[in-house]
């Protein structure tokens, strides 16, 4: 981390802080679809610049639902939504066009009948900066406050969407910041915060929520999955109690159980099981620190994606490059970054993930972060009191954040199962996953599973889940 390019923004005058974005480097001609990027201001003197990408709905953007998209990490960019998740682009591999990554339309994208906001949030996610050192470090409780804030400043500047219908939303690291961030958002409603928001609900995708009980569903995934047998399992929940992420290390037999589960599923892919795995070995308790090739140099980065062929996907077979680096390789363009806004000498170099606040499980803090909750099931308790509907989807061959794990949580909320449990549903006429739906009083919660989806669902059944979440904005069975 550069602290000393941070010294500079204080100084810096800023102008206007939206971008209407017309055209952009990679694609052919004007974009079919509205799109706004800009910053907003939170925190102490607005110290903290969100930026955003604002997508209006390709529907009837001033009635269709209005989605907050936040992203994982946390500290990843929500450019992987808008190129490889839910977008309304897709990055063509291997075709440049004036040397930049080529861009086409994506059919699947959920802006075909939803407003997106993507928010690069915390503080130096993306484009994201802050104009003093002091306001550098964040928190789970501090972003999920400066989001909160966000969100209301921006349907303050935006008020001909101030009736649309409001959702939190985002995956993996966000689903600890999602339903505190829902909270805040009816609670300022409560107090009389303007502009009064039409907060009605949240989607949280294979979510991390309890960093306790989700590292302990990987062990009972793994058997279910056939990744590790049946005694070894029984040996590993019998010494350790079923209590892994917090197993005491005096247990010599628990530890000992954990090592052999690790020997097993240490070259496992955990966001997709049936993939190839292309980080160092890992750990279902201790985690790691994985290489995040998108934070390499431009240079070595462009060089590199220069000599692949134009293919349609090698995530299966090549692991010398991330399909995602493009990405990284598109917005550090100097040209990208004109079109889209990005004021000079905020950032040095767009990376898709800072490292300096990257969740390693069992971590408490990171250089620019704080991981100060340790599980939002209670916030998802409070929101059960309101008038809300909530979401929750996870790829079922995801072993980050298995989808039992979740399941298990959701049922804790004591919640009234309100039809058939573990139903299939359907897109393009095979099973697109299997879903569960709960209530009580004037709270409903779906949960869906995407068949053969891992820890980015979306981004591997880009179908199902356009299909899935049009069906549940619409309020019609998934």
């Amino acid at each position: 981390m550069e602290v000393l390019i941070l010294l500079l923004l204080a100084s810096l005058t800023l102008v206007t802080s939206q971008t209407i974005v017309e055209t952009l480097p990679g694609y052919p001609g004007p974009l079919p679809f509205k799109l706004e990027t800009g910053y907003i201001g939170v925190g102490e003197d607005e110290a903290v610049q969100l930026f955003y990408y604002f997508v209006e709905s390709e529907g009837n953007p001033l009635e269709d639902p209005l989605m907050v998209w936040l992203s994982g990490g946390p500290g990843c960019t929500t450019l992987h939504a808008f190129f490889f998740e839910i977008g309304p682009m897709k990055i063509m591999y291997g075709k440049y066009i004036d040397n930049v990554p080529a861009l086409r339309l994506d059919p699947n994208s959920w802006t075909k009948t939803v407003n997106v906001l993507y928010v690069e949030a915390p503080t130096l996610t993306g484009f994201s900066y802050t104009k003093t050192p002091e306001s550098v470090r964040s928190s789970d409780t501090v972003s999920a406050s400066q989001t909160a804030e966000f969100v209301r400043k921006f349907i303050r500047d935006h008020p001909k969407f101030s009736n649309n219908p409001l959702y939190v939303t985002g995956i993996s690291y966000s689903g600890i910041i999602i339903p505190i961030v829902t909270e805040e958002l009816y609670k300022g409603n409560d107090e009389g915060l303007q502009p009064t928001l039409n907060i009605r609900g949240y989607v949280a995708g294979n979510p991390l929520t309890d960093k306790n009980s989700d590292i302990n569903s990987r062990f009972e995934y793994s058997y279910h999955m056939g990744l590790i047998s049946e005694e070894l399992y029984e040996s590993a929940r019998k010494n350790c109690l079923e209590e892994y992420a917090q197993a005491d290390s005096n247990n010599l037999l628990c530890m000992s159980a954990i090592d052999e589960v690790d020997k097993r599923i240490e070259r496992i892919n955990d966001q997709r099981i049936l993939d190839v795995d292309c980080d160092p070995p890992g750990s279902l308790v201790r985690g790691g620190n994985p290489i995040f090739r998108g934070n390499y140099q431009k240079s070595h980065l462009t060089n590199q994606i220069r000599m692949l062929s134009a293919r349609s996907s090698f995530k299966d077979t090549n692991c010398d490059v991330d399909i995602h680096d493009y990405a990284a390789a598109w917005a550090n363009n100097k040209d990208v970054m004109k079109a889209l806004g990005v004021r000079e000498g905020t950032v040095k170099e767009f990376v898709k993930c800072n490292l300096d606040m990257k969740y390693n499980y069992g971590e408490l803090s990171m250089p620019l972060y704080d991981f100060n909750v340790q599980s939002s099931v209670v916030y998802h308790q409070n929101l059960t009191k309101r008038n809300c509907r909530a979401l929750i989807f996870s790829g079922d061959h995801d072993l980050r954040v298995p989808h039992s794990g979740t399941l298990k949580w959701i049922k804790s909320l004591n919640l009234t199962m309100t039809d058939s449990n573990w139903d299939a549903w359907y897109s393009n006429r095979q099973v697109g996953g299997y879903k569960t739906t709960f209530a009580r009083d004037n709270y409903t919660l779906v949960f869906a599973t995407l068949k053969g989806a891992g820890h980015t669902a979306s981004e591997d059944k880009p179908r199902e889940g356009s299909d899935m979440i049009k069906r549940w904005f619409a309020h019609r069975p998934i």
